[in-house]
């Protein structure tokens, strides 16, 4: 199997997971947390040009597990994440990952926090190797085995 169609089988069953655990995922931690990750997967090369910025805005949006939130809030939260990341990346990464955090404790969060990350990074078809060290990075951060999620 090619790699694009393992990526593509990967990023539906993630989704999949994530809708069937939708109930459970309606906190503001997981809320913060998700859009921190959508904002460090889109910035991981370091910048986020706009159509790259529209893009994982549409694909939040459009995402039945983050429905339990209104868009223009999700929009609003994932905007101020890509701005810290872009004014200053290391420093912003720091202050993202301590939002990725919050939700350590809630193991069901923590999981789909990561599987929203995979969601977006291959959302394009190329889940790239920056895309994916900075979802490992967030695996660390929620004391996750990167493995579990092939990492």
């Amino acid at each position: 199997m090619a790699l694009w169609d393992r990526l593509k089988e990967s990023a539906q069953q993630m989704q999949g997971q994530l809708e069937s655990k939708k109930n459970e995922l309606k906190s503001g931690g997981f809320r913060d947390a998700s859009m921190a990750m959508c904002a460090l997967v889109a910035a991981a090369d370091g910048s986020v040009d706009p159509a790259e910025r529209q893009r994982v805005a549409s694909l939040i949006t459009s995402n039945d597990t983050l429905r339990n939130f209104p868009a223009d809030e999700l929009r609003r939260r994932f905007d101020a994440y890509v701005d810290k990341l872009t004014a200053d990346f290391d420093f912003g990464k720091i202050a993202v990952l301590q939002d990725i955090g919050k939700v350590k404790k809630k193991p069901v969060e923590a999981r789909a926090v990561i599987q929203i990350g995979i969601v977006i990074g291959g959302a394009d078809g190329n889940f790239d190797k920056d895309e994916q060290a900075v979802v490992r990075e967030a695996c660390h951060t929620l004391e996750l085995p990167p493995s579990e999620f092939d990492l």
